[in-house]
């Protein structure tokens, strides 16, 4: 079975210690790894029970605070964490074929004027730029807490592609500009 990236994630959180899919939903906006993988409250929760179906998760208590709803935690199971391990390294070996979208803009992009693609792709740019300091922001606070390096490289792999397509991004603006990228526009 092929572990979703929700699915993946809580697993890693579990492999931590036990905790309830609140406090996971919790701890992914926290430690920011929304950017990596679609977080929701429901999908969590819609995640672990299937993982809790395939016993890769199990029930290790339930809690009950004043009146709110009772909160089931999860641990991982020794399945889980074998399939976690075996999920990481698959992904890790061979690339997924993603299906982003803005590649595809760019493969559309001379259906728009170049002064009108210029400055989306600018406001692209100064999108990114905003990413960039946001995610160096994040790495250097956790840097400064002392969380070891390992858990940063994925934000550090996120923060070098980042700055890579916002300075290919940059060169090819001034590409169009200067006339030095042809701008073959197609009439629709």
């Amino acid at each position: 079975m092929a572990l979703t990236p929700l699915a993946l994630s809580a697993l890693a959180l579990l492999a931590e210690r036990p905790m309830h899919p609140y406090e996971m939903y919790q701890l992914l906006l926290e430690r920011r790894e929304d950017r990596f993988v679609k977080v929701r409250p429901g999908s969590l929760y819609h995640s672990v029970q299937r993982l809790h179906t395939d016993q890769l998760v199990e029930v290790v208590g339930t809690d009950r605070d004043g009146n709110r709803p009772a909160r089931t935690t999860y641990a991982i199971t020794d399945e889980g964490r074998s399939a976690v391990v075996a999920r990481v390294r698959e992904l890790l070996q061979q690339p997924v074929r993603e299906y982003p979208h803005f590649p595809l803009a760019l493969t559309e992009a001379h259906n728009i004027p170049a002064d009108e693609a210029v400055a989306d792709l600018s406001q692209y740019v100064a999108a990114l730029d905003d990413d960039i300091a946001q995610i160096d922001t994040a790495l250097e606070a956790a840097r400064r807490s002392g969380k070891p390096e390992t858990y940063l490289v994925g934000a550090d792999y996120l923060l070098a592609t980042t700055i890579a397509q916002r300075d290919w991004l940059t060169t090819l603006i001034t590409r169009i500009q200067t006339k030095d990228f042809i701008w073959q526009p197609h009439a629709l």
